[in-house]
């Protein structure tokens, strides 16, 4: 089968087309035939970070984790597909699992879904690994109808997602951005926007929140925005972080009795471990999205397989607006 592979670990011009044999289904897993797959930030930082990241692949490697296909051949043990069924799922691309960045892939069965119906192939892509990330963080963090939410970076991959997530769930969404366009979208997906670049966090938290702050925060940008996050939440208040690698003084956390919830949905595929409640959670998205209360972003520039490298660069850019995704 033809393949994207990385040999050796840089900038985005490391992708190479190569024929490599391919996959067979084990038990417990189903061969894909990949149809798309979806660029995330972490699958930049193995392309360029390579053995530096404890997670990566040893070289010659796939990569691409989140993938939308048809099964075409089951694994010994697999029932809860057949042949031919259009799938979704984040199931490789690090470690010892081969990625979507070629022809064919095999999968953990316990690691994905069916398709959503309404959805393409492309716009199924998308979805896998910020949809998992943005349900379990909102699900963690105790959401319910009613409450403030606020959402920092609401308009990035994970960020819509939430956006969109914690709307269906009944909360009143605001969410942060720093320009036009990225305002614009979290308006069109539904909550109210909050340009960080001009508005304090003392000012927004006036504003919308009568000073009170809001009940659930859930932070895609993290780092040291998460203490903007302790800022902004309510007293007791719930907060989400899907990037939480900084070292921060915990006081104002501490005296507003806030609950910090770190989210890294590597963790089924990394450690085999409850690997099951990843193909849970994309059958609810599935239902939500037929329901007409999710519907992902793509980033208007389209990509091939061979033009991978390409697609690492327009996310690397900062210039796209949605998810980035390529067509195999």
């Amino acid at each position: 089968m033809k393949a994207m592979i990385v040999r050796e670990f840089g900038a985005p011009e490391v992708f190479e087309l190569a024929e490599i044999p391919t996959p067979v289904a084990k038990p417990g897993e189903v061969l894909v035939r990949i149809e798309a797959t979806s660029v995330n930030t972490v699958d930049m930082m193995i392309r360029q970070l390579g053995p530096e990241l404890p997670l990566s692949p040893p070289a010659p490697a796939v990569l691409g984790m989140d993938f939308a296909g048809t099964v075409v051949a089951l694994g010994e043990g697999v029932t809860t597909f057949a042949i031919g069924d259009e799938v979704y799922g984040c199931a490789g691309g690090l470690a010892d699992l081969q990625g979507a960045l070629a022809e064919y892939m095999p999968a953990d069965a316990r690691l994905i879904a069916h398709k959503p119906s309404n959805l393409s192939m492309r716009e199924a892509a998308a979805l896998p690994l910020v949809g998992i990330t943005a349900y379990e963080g909102l699900l963690r963090a105790g959401i319910s109808a009613g409450q403030r939410v606020l959402v920092h970076g609401g308009s990035g991959g994970v960020g819509h997602v939430a956006v969109l997530l914690a709307r269906h769930f009944g909360a009143d969404v605001y969410a942060t951005g720093g320009g036009e366009k990225q305002l614009a979208l979290i308006e069109k997906l539904g909550a109210k926007s909050i340009n960080y670049k001009t508005e304090t966090v003392a000012d927004y938290v006036a504003k919308h929140t009568d000073g009170a702050g809001f009940d659930v925060v859930f932070d895609s940008v993290g780092g040291a925005n998460l203490t903007n996050s302790f800022e902004a939440a309510a007293l007791n208040g719930q907060i989400a972080s899907t990037v939480a690698m900084v070292e921060l003084d915990l006081s104002v956390a501490h005296f507003k009795g806030l609950s910090l919830h770190v989210v890294f949905m590597l963790i089924p595929m990394l450690h085999n471990h409850e690997r099951a409640a990843h193909g849970q959670i994309l059958t609810e998205i599935a239902k939500i999205v037929e329901a007409g209360n999710l519907m992902p972003v793509l980033d208007e520039q389209r990509f091939t397989l061979t033009e991978a490298g390409k697609a690492h660069a327009r996310l690397g850019s900062g210039q796209g607006m949605g998810k980035v995704v390529i067509d195999i």
